[in-house]
């Protein structure tokens, strides 16, 4: 791997990774809560915010897989991830007009700033297989990546937490408007950060096709003959469920803890502050789960991500104040990292050499599309029932189903198995 690559493209997740810490898990949530849904009845906050995160990530898995494959049919990925990511930075830059009742605006820019950032995320991931030319580097480059997005991802909320508890002394009439500061912050990080990649990365040279039709046309057609390809791969098809599954539960973990909390009454500032906790646990023990999985293999370190969630859902139940949220928080700074990193690398190790980009969108689709489910049931729950803690033990579902299925997954013969494919 070469150095300056490698660097440039860790350096995106570094700036990216601020949308998914200011924006999805911190500020945006208790900003949604307190102001933009103020005067709504208790627990629509938490629906309306959940039934968002679900309409954004139903979007991205319908373009997840034609975006893959057209990226693959015209060797396209950074266009296309410059097209994505600078819809994600306009949004979170537009969500500092957000004002008082205003939670449909908000709503809207959280979904455009979701699809930019999951489109975006689509062919980012598309290059890591171009990168790292082996498996081992593939493990410790995608372990990097995420460690990278925490390092960032927390040294702008820890800025950000700065200016919303401390608006007097930086001058700021009030903690509303630091928050829509914080949230113009992300769009300008992301952008700077993302400059390394769009200057230093170039994609592989690769023979086009002829194309007599639209790149959507073209992209419709290929994912038809994806699904029908990717019946080949056993083991991946298996992980592609497997993952499909437990991360919708880590995904809803995610978007949800924060709104949860303060929908059960815990202050603003501890939640933010928990948030910050869980970027910084998690790099070490990112590196820790790299480390570990050419220790005792990917896949039993995985496991041990998994069964850690199980037991942060059943805990997350029984939640009461905000030293729970900073113990769940570290729990979860403890394995997020290690979970996503591993499952990425191993997708990577069954793609077929020559399918890295449509089969990315596949990897795309089965994180978003899933991910629709798990916002949807915790709002839902909590709608019906008017109990968010109802909502978050759904949530075991997932991640039950995720590990028996990954029970079935060989990687070793998943990879064999990509490795004979002729095309």
């Amino acid at each position: 791997m070469k150095r300056k690559t490698t660097i440039s493209w860790m350096l995106y997740d570094f700036g990216n990774s601020a949308f998914a810490t200011t924006i999805m898990a911190a500020v945006l949530p208790v900003f949604y809560y307190d102001v933009a849904a103020v005067g709504l009845e208790e627990n629509l906050a938490e629906s309306y915010w959940g039934y968002s995160q679900s309409i954004a990530v139903l979007i991205v898995a319908v373009l997840a897989p034609i975006l893959g494959a057209i990226s693959d049919y015209s060797a396209a990925k950074k266009k296309f991830l410059r097209f994505f990511a600078y819809m994600g930075m306009v949004a979170s830059i537009l969500l500092a007009f957000v004002g008082e009742g205003e939670y449909i605006f908000a709503s809207v820019l959280l979904i455009i700033g979701n699809i930019g950032f999951s489109g975006a995320n689509v062919f980012y991931d598309a290059f890591l297989p171009d990168i790292a030319k082996n498996e081992d580097e593939m493990d410790k480059l995608s372990a990097g990546g995420f460690a990278f997005g925490y390092i960032g991802g927390g040294i702008l909320l820890a800025i950000n937490i700065v200016m919303i508890t401390n608006y007097t002394v930086m001058g700021i009439p009030d903690a509303t408007t630091a928050s829509q500061l914080a949230f113009a912050s992300v769009g300008i990080w992301w952008f700077i950060f993302s400059i390394p990649l769009f200057k230093n990365i170039q994609e592989e040279k690769q023979a086009l096709l002829r194309r007599d039709k639209s790149y959507v046309a073209i992209g419709f057609l290929r994912v038809v003959h994806t699904f029908k390809e990717i019946r080949q791969f056993k083991y991946l098809l298996i992980f592609l469920i497997a993952f499909w599954m437990y991360n919708d539960g880590i995904s809803t973990i995610i978007r949800m803890a924060t709104i949860y909390g303060r929908g059960i009454g815990i202050g603003s500032n501890s939640l933010i502050i928990a948030l910050l906790i869980t970027q910084f646990v998690g790099i070490p023990f990112t590196f820790l789960f790299g480390w570990l999985a050419t220790k005792i293999t990917a896949k039993r370190a995985l496991y041990m991500t998994l069964y850690t969630y199980v037991g942060i859902v059943i805990l997350g139940y029984f939640m009461a104040s905000a030293l729970h949220f900073y113990l769940l928080a570290i729990c979860v700074g403890m394995v997020q990292g290690g979970a996503q990193s591993l499952s990425r690398s191993i997708y990577g190790r069954m793609v077929p050499a020559d399918k890295q980009a449509e089969f990315f969108g596949f990897y795309g689709i089965s994180s978003k599309f899933a991910a629709i489910f798990g916002p949807l049931l915790f709002g839902f729950v909590g709608q019906i029932t008017g109990s968010s803690r109802l909502g978050i033990i759904s949530l075991l579902i997932f991640f039950i189903i995720g590990i028996i299925l990954l029970k079935f997954v060989h990687i070793e013969k998943g990879v064999e198995q990509a490795r004979r494919y002729t095309g």
